[in-house]
């Protein structure tokens, strides 16, 4: 089998750059989801694919500020998604799910707090996505309310399914969430999330699901809609919400089977 990259976008002066590594993983990921059984994970299970990379994507260029310098980073956690997405759809395997870990990080100089958020996940031509899950590269726990609140100056204000967020189809798409913080003393956010302005799609007629929104709620009523890449200073009495995108559907939602 040959997976070929070619008239990928080129390197960015960003951390959403995927390097071999992360792009073969995620090959190899989507590869063993097609597998009905455990199989071996050694580099003998890629001896009969063939994975096609431009090279200008290997050798990024060079840039005057190392602030415009390629990274990785976001493209550990973000670009690995699209990748997966990518080539389920390709294989019409899956609508496309959340396509985003929904980074969210919050401190100040004395402590860090770093989570990610679940949301739809894409429809099969069997079953419907399933609502407020990981997918994929996403595959981690969230902190539980009672003991993000002891241990960290913030308040859960909501956590709850995103309705009519996933697509419309024969099998819909899987809601994402809606996640709520209030601040309760000065503190730096940080927001590392895709899927913002392109939804993740539908296939074979499925409608595609809700794009994300990240929202911030001042104490004095001012509102904002944050970027899908932000950082914010926050006072006590700021809210932020994340509203996680849903999965794309799957058939046309008229067709009758």
């Amino acid at each position: 089998a040959t997976i070929d990259f070619s008239g990928t976008s080129a390197v960015l002066p960003t951390n959403l750059n995927a390097n071999r590594a992360i792009v073969t993983a995620a090959v190899l990921y989507v590869l063993r989801t097609m597998i009905g059984e455990p199989i071996p994970l050694n580099e003998g299970v890629l001896a009969p694919v063939d994975i096609v990379i431009p090279e200008s994507l290997l050798a990024p260029p060079r840039f005057d500020d190392p602030n415009d310098c390629a990274a990785v980073v976001g493209g550990n956690v973000e670009t690995s998604q699209r990748i997966v997405d990518v080539l389920l759809g390709a294989l019409s395997l899956s609508a496309a799910s959340q396509g985003t870990m929904n980074n969210f990080l919050f401190g100040n100089e004395s402590f860090g707090y770093y989570e990610t958020i679940c949301g739809g996940a894409g429809a099969t031509a069997s079953a419907p996505g399933t609502d407020a899950v990981h997918t994929h590269m996403t595959n981690t726990r969230i902190t539980d309310p009672e003991v993000l609140e002891q241990r960290y100056p913030v308040r859960v204000r909501e956590f709850s399914i995103r309705s009519q967020s996933g697509g419309a189809g024969f099998h819909g798409g899987g809601d994402g969430v809606n996640r709520e913080i209030e601040f309760l003393s000065p503190l730096t956010v940080s927001l590392l999330t895709q899927r913002r302005e392109f939804p993740p799609y539908g296939l074979s007629g499925g409608g595609p699901g809700k794009c994300g929104e990240n929202s911030l709620y001042r104490a004095n009523g001012e509102s904002t809609i944050l970027r899908g890449c932000d950082q914010v200073t926050v006072e006590p009495g700021d809210r932020i919400c994340i509203r996680t995108p849903g999965g794309g559907g799957y058939g046309a939602p008229d067709r009758d089977d």
